[in-house]
């Protein structure tokens, strides 16, 4: 029988309002890596399900919100997009931790499942 079978998944609730950013993404993805199970392994998908809430009154420390840029790069030239933090949190607060989470886990074959089962509500 295949080891999926056997993983027990949990729901965990965590609630954002007033964490600092960096702090709560490290405890999340502990959470959907399953880092935190004594059945943890490296090649297996054992983490649980995390539900984020009050997403919108997350904090950044120091002057981050005035001077952090997201930067993306279509591959073209003149395609270098800089958004700020602040207008990034005015918009979305949601996108910042399933960001800031994605590039805490690791890049490999179980990233998408393990970003699937991360839910973030406003």
């Amino acid at each position: 029988m295949k080891k999926e079978n056997f993983i027990k998944r949990e729901l965990h609730t965590i609630d954002a309002a007033g964490e600092v950013l960096g702090r709560v993404s490290t405890r999340i993805a502990t959470l959907l890596i399953g880092k935190h199970k004594v059945s943890w392994m490296p090649n297996t998908d054992c983490g649980d399900l995390v539900k984020v809430v009050n997403a919108g009154k997350i904090r950044l420390t120091g002057k981050k919100m005035e001077q952090k840029e997201y930067k993306s790069f279509s591959g073209y030239p003149g395609g270098m997009k800089t958004r700020m933090a602040k207008d990034v949190f005015e918009r979305d607060p949601a996108w910042m931790i399933k960001r800031a989470v994605e590039m805490m886990l690791p890049k490999n074959r179980l990233q998408k499942a393990r970003m699937k089962r991360l839910t973030v509500t406003k």
